[in-house]
């Protein structure tokens, strides 16, 4: 009987162990099988839960273009309270003395013509509201545009909305350094948020548009630029469409569309013209982020894509709470300063950055780098919350010219880069091929660099392998 047990142990043992090493094992069959079920199930299955929101068929009209902040606000809270419906503003250039607070079932449609002029005062922008700055939760100057806990909010239109962030805000970016420290330390300790309170006489700038905890979101046609800070950033939301918007530069910081701790997300068709990230997915700062959801089911596709500092595509580097499941698919970025697609975080973040598919993208003009994964970008306190990155699959990608590295994955020996898989990558110039440190399970399949296709003695690396 005991000979028995030890043979079924030994082949369960056995069994378990081969179970194991296949189920570990990265090579190109394990990749395409991955690639094929993401694009051809598990994206599709996303769209399927995208669903824009509909509108009570009610139009209200708006042409006060002498009391407009105060009459819009009054409007938006009246239709929300009816049940909802459209509130369709008429052409015209219109001062917003403040913030404009969406509603639950309510459609702000700004007909071409319109101009959203908002007041560069940043005492306009108070009393202070919960918004996160920089993945940290604080009470501070309200979003231009600003919505919480609503449903069915929509703002669409061909109108254009313009921050003026030159005339004040652009000068904050010298002058907000310790109130920014003194906010990650607040998210650090855990502080309570009712004693995050920054607004008058700091010097953290607002977002354009901030929609927290919200559901079923709709942002299509509208203009946006020079908003004080980032112009987009939904955050801890779900089921978000984003389309045919032309997002324009402001000041530094200015990134285009930043969905944080956001659910099941589609941007499409949008032209960003950024100083700064073009798109950048988010989830949170440090421990401020940890108790949130990650972001996740995130579409980017059929995109125009221009910056100066930034990258075409990042994801960080605020994403403690974890990224995941982000599909970006025919995107044209048109040059950037720095990155064309930049994955980043820092030993301070924990979380995690996985399953990340893009295919189908060019980039038509210089950058200093086409991809670069970064694990020690900025980070300050030294802790050792390393972060996850696990399963990317690039396809079909070509660039220009990367002016100082191709393609550079720093992983760290605490925790290494995991499963990426590269296939028809084609960088045209760049003085460096590429650089892999700490990586494990890295797959190159027709990369080519200055015309010369880039094999395993090709790349400079400490790559561990399987």
């Amino acid at each position: 009987m005991k000979k028995i047990l030890l043979i079924l142990i030994l082949i369960i043992t056995i069994s378990c162990k081969k179970n194991q090493k296949a189920e570990h094992s990265f090579d190109e069959n394990y990749a395409q099988a991955k690639i094929d079920t993401a694009w051809n199930h598990t994206m599709p299955d996303i769209l399927k839960q995208i669903v824009p929101p509909t509108f009570k068929d009610t139009t209200y009209s708006i042409s006060d273009t002498l009391n407009f902040r105060e009459t819009i606000n009054k409007v938006i809270e009246q239709v929300s309270v009816n049940g909802g419906g459209t509130i369709s503003v008429a052409p015209g250039d219109y001062f917003v003395k403040g913030s404009i607070f969406m509603k639950s079932n309510v459609n702000l449609h700004l007909l071409e013509g319109v101009v959203l002029n908002f007041s560069p005062n940043p005492l306009d922008y108070l009393p202070v509201v919960k918004m996160r700055w920089e993945g940290t939760f604080i009470m501070n100057y309200s979003p231009l545009i600003y919505a919480i806990e609503q449903e069915n909010i929509a703002i669409t239109g061909k109108g254009i909305i313009d921050g003026h962030c030159e005339e004040i805000w652009a000068s904050w970016k010298q002058k907000q350094k310790p109130d920014k420290m003194r906010a990650r330390q607040m998210g650090n300790d855990k502080i309570p948020l009712e004693e995050r309170v920054f607004g008058e006489e700091h010097f953290l700038r607002p977002t354009g548009i901030q929609f927290i905890e919200c559901k079923n979101v709709l942002l299509e046609d509208f203009t946006i630029k020079s908003t004080p800070f980032w112009t987009i950033n939904p955050i801890l939301s779900e089921n978000i469409t984003v389309r045919r918007l032309n997002i324009q530069r402001g000041i530094t910081n200015d990134d285009g569309i930043d969905p944080e701790s956001c659910k099941n997300v589609l941007i499409e068709h949008c032209v960003i013209n950024t100083h700064d990230d073009c798109i950048a997915i988010k989830a949170g700062r440090d421990q401020d982020g940890w108790p949130y959801p990650p972001s996740e089911n995130i579409i980017i596709r059929n995109n125009d894509f221009t910056n100066i500092v930034g990258s075409g595509f990042c994801i960080g580097s605020e994403m403690s709470a974890g990224v995941r499941n982000v599909f970006a698919e025919n995107n044209i970025l048109r040059g950037s300063d720095k990155h064309a697609f930049q994955f980043k975080s820092n030993p301070d973040r924990g979380g995690f950055i996985e399953e990340v598919y893009m295919r189908n993208m060019q980039v038509k003009n210089p950058v200093k780098y086409g991809f670069e994964f970064t694990t020690d970008y900025k980070g300050w306190r030294g802790n050792k919350h390393f972060v996850k990155y696990n399963n990317f699959y690039f396809q079909n990608i070509t660039l220009e010219e990367a002016s100082e590295i191709s393609i550079k994955i720093n992983g760290r020996v605490e925790e290494n880069i995991h499963k990426i898989y590269m296939e028809n990558i084609s960088v045209k110039r760049s003085p460096a091929p590429v650089i892999a440190n700490h990586t494990k399970d890295l797959l190159l399949k027709n990369i080519s660099v200055n015309g010369k296709i880039i094999n395993d003695q090709d790349i400079i690396t400490t790559i561990k392998k399987k």
